[in-house]
């Protein structure tokens, strides 16, 4: 990344520091689709006006994307201006103090993986990750059974954004988005292995199982109930 580039993402992420402007960021890409200035008011209980000059200010930012359109049929003389709508943007932003490039690291392990055929080896290591992850969960729920719900708030400290949906868990966000792009195969497969690993390693795998199914813009994985899965 260029120093300008380093520089725009500072920027960007220092505009969160913020409480109004990082609760209307939470809100509007915590949705997953796209949000009325109105809405965004309401929900995080700041006025209008301050909340349509606070998503400008992240969209300018290159935080949310920006789209107009009009949300009824209506349309010619009277039928009013298309609303303005936020949503999460498809770009990144991501800055380490002083530079690192874990990115490029990943993508140059990833095509080696791919070019070498060591996909097996990946997924056994990203399986034992997820086990060991999921067993230090368990041992902090102080005796308790582990849930689904203990699940989703791991994963979304994890930045997946879990969300229900048709009695699935699924993700709105892919922490591999980059990766993923370039080399599905490889990084979806990890993804795959390192949530079935967390399952099994939290005492879950009985009851619920991760499996691939990919959805525009989402997560390639999705967490379901084993009695939902034929």
């Amino acid at each position: 990344m260029s120093n300008s580039g380093r520089d725009a993402d500072l920027d960007a992420i220092g505009l969160l520091q913020d409480p109004a402007q990082r609760s209307l960021y939470a809100y509007v890409v915590g949705q997953g689709r796209e949000v009325r200035r109105n809405e965004a008011a309401q929900a995080v209980g700041v006025q209008r006006t301050l909340a349509a000059f606070h998503l400008d200010r992240l969209a300018g930012a290159g935080l949310l994307d920006v789209a107009y359109r009009r949300l009824t049929d209506r349309s010619g003389p009277g039928a009013g201006r298309p609303a303005k709508l936020y949503r999460r943007p498809a770009s990144e932003h991501a800055v380490s103090l002083p530079p690192r490039d874990y990115a490029r690291a990943a993508s140059v392990l990833a095509d080696a993986i791919e070019r070498s055929g060591a996909e097996a080896s990946l997924y056994a290591a990203a399986r034992e990750q997820g086990m060991a992850d999921g067993r230090a969960l368990a041992q902090s729920s102080d005796g308790q059974t582990l849930s689904i719900d203990a699940i989703a708030r791991d994963l979304a400290a994890r930045g997946y954004e879990p969300y229900a949906s048709d009695c699935k868990l699924r993700l709105r966000n892919c922490p591999f988005h980059a990766v993923a792009q370039a080399f599905p195969v490889v990084a979806c497969g990890m993804n795959l292995a390192l949530l079935e690993g967390l399952l099994a390693g939290g005492g879950l795998g009985p009851m619920y199982a991760a499996r691939l199914d990919a959805r525009p813009g989402e997560c390639c994985v999705v967490i379901d109930s084993k009695t939902n899965v034929s």
